[in-house]
């Protein structure tokens, strides 16, 4: 397992200064063939240890700067929500089980975007996952088997990508910071290529089970320079200190997770 560096970069600009900056630069996007948007390449991006709060780094710890998160606030559950957020809870991610998209998407490790006209797949640095998105027209499926990272597709208005996800298996939080969502989630994206280097994304999660009011944040993230990879990620395997430690941790509440 090779590791990377979790060390934080002071960003410097909040988000407004960010967007008016290089949105003032004049520089043209990049575009496919076929006059979309080109989103291919490797991104860095806050790294977000708890979607209710803002920041200003990037997660990597390459030398990459100008990544920002403005975060939501405090979230409204309901009762079944509250529940689950003060309640016991198992890290199924310490027990090396899939992260699940939206928490994926918000770790230390940088993604790869590779994009076709009728194609977008995301690379995850972190155990080396990927994600499709058809771009072809094609509806979301209506009874999807459940799933860890759920099933998107993509659709374009103007040149803002926006990304539905839906058919998550109800097990996965939606970040580091432990909160829940259900088989209920849904996860809408809107991605814009602020100039080459610097993506904006705003991320909504509506789940109805869980929270009273959608959740949004807004993020922008920073293109890697040349010759930045991805490197091999991996999960410990059988993971069995954790797992002893839960294991011991349970015996003494007398609580199952």
């Amino acid at each position: 397992m090779r590791i990377r560096s979790w060390g934080s970069i002071v960003a410097t600009a909040a988000l407004a200064t960010v967007l008016a900056s290089v949105s003032a630069s004049g520089q043209s996007i990049p575009r496919l063939a076929d006059g979309k948007p080109d989103f291919n390449g490797i991104w860095d991006r806050p790294r977000i240890l708890d979607i209710t709060r803002d920041s200003n780094a990037c997660g990597s710890g390459a030398p990459t700067k100008g990544c920002v998160q403005k975060g939501s606030g405090e979230l409204a559950y309901t009762a079944w929500g509250r529940e689950q957020w003060t309640g016991p809870r198992f890290d199924y991610a310490a027990r090396c089980l899939p992260w699940g998209y939206t928490r994926a998407m918000q770790t230390a490790y940088p993604i790869e975007i590779m994009q076709t006209p009728k194609r977008l797949a995301i690379l995850f640095e972190s155990n080396n996952v990927f994600h499709m998105v058809p771009t072809d027209g094609r509806k979301l499926p209506e009874n999807p088997d459940p799933s860890w990272l759920g099933y998107s597709v993509g659709r374009y208005e103007g040149d803002t990508l926006i990304i539905e996800t839906t058919g998550f298996n109800g097990k996965t939080w939606i970040d580091t910071a432990e909160h829940p969502s259900s088989e209920q989630l849904r996860v809408t994206e809107r991605l814009r290529l602020i100039d080459a280097d610097h993506v904006e994304q705003v991320v909504t999660w509506e789940d109805p089970k869980t929270y009273t009011k959608p959740i949004q944040n807004t993020r922008v993230w920073v293109r890697m320079k040349a010759g930045e990879e991805l490197m091999e990620w991996w999960c410990m395997e059988n993971n069995k200190d954790l797992l002893e430690g839960h294991l011991a941790d349970t015996h003494k509440t007398g609580t199952n997770q």
